[in-house]
Formats: structure tokens, sequence, C-alpha cells
């Protein structure tokens, strides 16, 4: 099919699709917090600063959009490279969701202008490339909008997908429907992939094996995974909830109903090793007072990391720490003795571990980790994480962990070296772009 047909198609459409989902997208928006700022930047509408800092990197800046907070975190990380190559140079990040664009602009430097992403309604994206006029476009991991990429590419502007990845399941989804995709992924200049299965799997819907660049994944690579200066600040906020000393148990990345079955199942390591904490991070902040009940539901007492000053004050019981920050996970990761992946123990696909790891932390997580095979496999492969069957054997591979600290280490390390391929992928795929645009 050709891609006039398909973009007249999609635009017919995406206005109908727009009005039947945005009640529950404003009622998520809401819940996340952030929902009413800068709302009208999604439709490219700013403010006189923001729009002065636009103009003045005008046919200059790369420009690079992010949907949440994992994206976010990756495209930090080549914003950083890039700015070492180029310092000063401007650089435009747009981000979908407000949980990311707290991330994006924490800390951000001078060069980096932060906005919300344009709807891909036409003339939106078309006005914002107009205002940019970037020297690239860079799409982090999956968010290939058709509108904004044909925008771009009609005006000269090449647009490279950076980090891409692409499971076997969304490999079968394209596959049935490639005639629709094939010509707009035939759009983009570059493909950034993190492995030889991605390079394979995005050739086979169509993109030209020439235009694929195995870069490894900006996610995996190990420089950076532990930011030093952050480790007296989180271990002082550990020391002002518990004391110093405590070994503790992360359970990272929790998704909605796990944390009752999280407790439950660490209960009998808590109380045959009473020195050992609990602490839960779940991957949305915003839960916090379900996580909150959780906890209390099931005998237990919890205090909220932002909170912890007025929180900590008396109360009966060990607490659990609840992590209800946005963009800190991990530096929390580094400072855990065991970390234990949330979202793979109720069918859900899990979450990243690789972060863990490479701060060499022992890491467990459930049989559902279907969203990071290739990672799995290489893990696996190499002796580095333990996976067990379902959340009844948890509290007993989390107590092995914790009463062999030394075997726990070496697993650690094994994980840690097997990543070791992916270190440098920052640097790959910035110079990759730099490749693009004849820098």
């Amino acid at each position: 099919m050709r891609l006039w047909m398909i973009l007249l198609a999609y635009n017919l459409l995406l206005p109908f699709v727009l009005v039947v989902l945005l009640p529950a997208s404003l009622v998520k928006m809401r819940r996340r917090g952030g929902y009413g700022a800068k709302f009208w930047q999604r439709f490219g509408v700013f403010d006189a600063a923001t729009r002065a800092r636009l103009e003045a990197g005008r046919g200059r800046a790369w420009w690079l959009h992010a949907v949440s907070v994992g994206e976010v975190n990756v495209a930090r990380k080549l914003i950083g490279e890039r700015l070492k190559v180029a310092p000063g140079d401007p650089v435009v990040l747009s981000v979908t969701t407000s949980t990311g664009y707290a991330v994006a602009v924490k800390d951000a430097p001078e060069a980096l202008t932060v906005i919300y992403s344009p709807v891909d309604l036409l003339p939106v994206p078309g006005k914002l490339l107009g205002l940019i006029r970037p020297v690239v476009l860079v799409l982090v991991e999956a968010e290939v909008w058709p509108n904004l990429v044909w925008g771009a590419r009609r005006r000269g502007i090449p647009v490279v997908l950076a980090n891409a990845r692409l499971s076997p399941r969304s490999e079968r989804r394209y596959g049935k429907v490639r005639a629709l995709v094939e010509p707009v992924f035939g759009l983009l200049t570059r493909v950034l992939v993190q492995d030889a299965s991605d390079a394979s799997r995005w050739a086979t819907i169509g993109v030209p094996a020439e235009r694929i660049v195995l870069s490894g994944s900006v996610k995996y690579d190990l420089a950076g995974a532990v930011r030093e200066e952050r480790v007296p600040e989180f271990r002082g906020i550990l020391e002002r909830v518990w004391g110093p000393g405590h070994p503790v148990i992360l359970a990272a990345s929790t998704h909605g109903g796990e944390e009752a079955a999280l407790v439950e199942s660490l209960r009998p390591v808590l109380e045959a090793m009473p020195e050992v904490r609990l602490a839960v991070a779940p991957r949305h902040a915003e839960r916090r007072g379900e996580v909150v009940a959780a906890v209390e539901a099931m005998g237990g007492r919890a205090v909220l990391r932002t909170r912890v000053e007025e929180e900590t004050e008396g109360g009966a019981g060990v607490p659990v720490l609840v992590i209800d920050s946005t963009g800190e996970l991990r530096d929390w990761q580094a400072l855990a003795t065991v970390v234990v992946m949330g979202k793979s123990f109720l069918s859900r696909g899990g979450q990243n571990p690789a972060e863990a790891i490479a701060a060499g932390v022992p890491v467990i997580c459930g049989p559902h980790m279907e969203n990071f095979t290739p990672l799995m496999q290489l893990l696996l492969g190499a002796g580095g994480i333990t996976q067990v069957e379902g959340i009844e054997v948890l509290g007993g591979a989390v107590e092995e962990v914790l009463r062999a600290p030394e075997e726990a280490r070496a697993v650690a390390e094994r994980g840690r070296l097997a990543l070791e391929q992916h270190r440098g992928a920052t640097r790959r795929s910035v110079a990759a772009i730099g490749e693009v645009v004849g820098e």
C-alpha cells in the first residue's frame, strides 16, 4: 500500500480515536499529577521564554523524543554523550508523560530545552518542526508517529530510531499488517538496534538492512550505572528510617496487585532475620496510597520516601519504606542488598533488571520476564540472575541470598560481566546519529 494512502486513512481515523481515548487519558494524567501544567505545549503553543529558547536553537538542535521515565533515562544518557562531543549545542527533548517530564527537567543541562511532545494530529507536528527546524529527529525505542516522521522527512530532516527493540510478539503483530507499517518504517533514516535478534526482526518487517545499525543497548550500557554523588543522600534516608547497617530487600518497579503478595511472601524472611528491612518502589509513584494500604492490610506500617521527615517519628514496628519518587530507582537499587524485580510475578512481562545488575546487586525475578527475553537469555546463560518459578518460593530465594552474601555477589558479578558487551552503546549511538547528519 502506498504511503499517501496510509497517511490519508490515518489522519481520517485519528481524530475519532483521540476523542474515544481522551477521557481515559485525562484521568490518567490527573492521577499522575502535572496534567494541567504546559498542557497547550502538546498542541504547539509555548510561553514566550520557551519559544525563544526553541527559536534560538533553530537549525542547530538535535530533537529527541521519549515517552516516559524509562525512555527519558535513555534520552538523557544520549544527550549527556552528545554534549560531551558538542558542548553547548542546543538539544530539545520532547516527553509524553508528566512523570517523564519531571525526570527530564531535573538537573537538566543549560543546553537542553524540555517540552511536552506534540499530539500527532495535523498540523501540530509540522508546526513544531517548523519552529525547531532540527538537524535530526531521534525517536527513543519505539515511538514512530506517522505525521511527525513524515513531516520531518518531507523537510529533509533525517529520522533515527535509537535504542530500538522489537519483541517477537511485536514482530508477529506487525507482520500481519506489514503492508500498512512497512511504508511508515521505511521513512526511518537509521534504526539503531540493541542486539542481533532485534536487527533481524526489524528487517523482517521491512526496514532495509543497510539502514539498521547494531549499537547495543543504551539502557544496559554500564557507564554511569551508579550516580556516586547521590549515594550519601539516599543512605541518609535509609538511616533515618531504620538506623545504620541493615540489609535491604528492594521490591523494584512493582505493579498493582503485587505488593500484598510480595509482602506476604517475604514476611517469613523478615521474621527469621529481624535485622533485614524491606523497601517497595512502585512503578508508578501515584499508586503510593494503594501500596501503603496493601502493606497495612498485611499488618505492617509504611513510610513514604517523600514524607520521611513527617512519618518516622514514633509508630510501632519496623516500617516498610515506600519509595514514591520518580527517576531515583537506580540510586535505590545501588544501595539494596538484593533486588526483587516487579511485574514479573503476575504474567505482565517483567521490568528491566540491568541497572541493578550493573550496580553489582543480586537480582531475583519471577517467571514472567517476556519483555526482556534476549536480556534474560544472556543473564541466565551466564548465571548472572536468579529466576524463581513463582512468588510462593520467592522468600526462600531471598533468604538464600541474604545468608550467602559471597555467593550472591558472585552471581551479581557474572551478570555485570555479561552486560559488558553493551558498554559503550551510548557513545556508539551518538556517533551513528552524528554520521547521519554528516558530523
